[in-house]
C-alpha cells in the first residue's frame, strides 16, 4: 500500500499525459479552462496541453499526499518534503513559461540531489542510509558503507539517465521512461540489494547464542 502512495504521482502523471494525447482538442480546452491563470497568455494549445495537465496533476497529488500525512499526523518522509518543493517550482515553471523543459528536469535534480546528500554525508562521517535503515537491519559498518555507496551510484546514474532520454528521446517516450524505466529500475536496484543483504541476515540468523553461565540461569 505505502508503495502505491509513493509512486502516485507518477502513475498519475503518466495516466493524464496518455488521456490528453489521444484527445488533444478536449484536452487544450480543460487545460485552459482551469489553468489558464496561471500560464503566460492564458491559453494552452494541444500539442501542449499533455505535458500541462499531467504536471499540474502531479503537482496537487503530491501537495495532497503531505497534506493527508499531516491531517493523520503522521511523519512526512525528508525525501516527500524535498520532491514536493521540487515538483512545485520545476513543475510551476513548466506550466508558467508552456516549457516541458523544467518538468524533465525535475528526476535528474532530484536524484542528483539525493546522491549529493549521501555523498556530504559520508565525507563527514554519517551515513544517513544506516541512519534510516539502521532500526529495521543489524549489518557490520563495512556492509552499511558499502550500501551507501551502492545507493549513489544508484542515484547519480538514475540523475545521467533521465537527462539522456529527456535530451534525445520525444516527450512522449521520457513519458514512459518516468514511470516504467525509473519505477522498474528501482524495484531491481531493491531486489538486488535484498539479495546481496541476505547473506549476511542468514549469517546472523545462524549465529547460536551464547550459553548462559550459572549465575545466568
Amino acid at each position: 500500500m505505502k508503495l502505491l502512495f509513493d509512486f502516485l504521482p507518477i502513475v498519475l502523471f503518466f495516466a493524464a499525459f496518455k488521456w490528453a494525447e489521444k484527445a488533444p482538442t478536449e484536452a487544450a480546452t480543460f487545460a485552459t479552462d482551469w489553468l489558464g491563470p496561471w500560464v503566460a497568455e492564458g491559453v494552452i494549445s494541444p500539442q501542449e496541453a499533455p505535458i500541462l495537465l499531467a504536471t499540474a496533476l502531479a503537482i496537487v497529488v503530491t501537495i495532497g499526499q503531505v497534506s493527508y500525512l499531516l491531517l493523520r499526523q503522521r511523519r512526512v518522509e525528508p525525501m516527500l518534503w524535498i520532491s514536493l518543493i521540487l515538483i512545485t517550482v520545476f513543475g510551476g515553471a513548466t506550466i508558467w513559461l508552456h516549457s516541458e523543459t523544467f518538468i524533465k528536469w525535475k528526476p535528474t535534480v532530484l536524484y542528483g540531489l539525493f546522491a549529493f546528500i549521501l555523498l556530504s554525508g559520508r565525507l563527514f562521517g554519517r551515513n544517513y542510509v544506516q541512519q534510516l535503515m539502521g532500526a529495521q537491519l543489524s549489518l557490520p559498518q563495512a556492509v552499511w558503507d558499502r550500501l551507501c555507496t551502492l545507493w549513489i551510484g544508484f542515484f547519480t546514474v538514475m540523475a545521467a539517465l533521465n537527462l539522456w532520454v529527456a535530451s534525445v528521446f520525444s516527450t512522449d517516450t521520457w513519458v514512459n521512461f518516468k514511470l516504467f524505466g525509473g519505477i522498474g529500475l528501482l524495484l531491481a536496484f531493491a531486489i538486488g540489494q535484498g539479495l546481496y543483504l541476505n547473506r549476511y541476515l542468514s549469517d546472523a540468523a545462524n549465529v547460536s547464542p551464547a550459553p548462559l553461565k550459572k549465575d545466568q540461569e
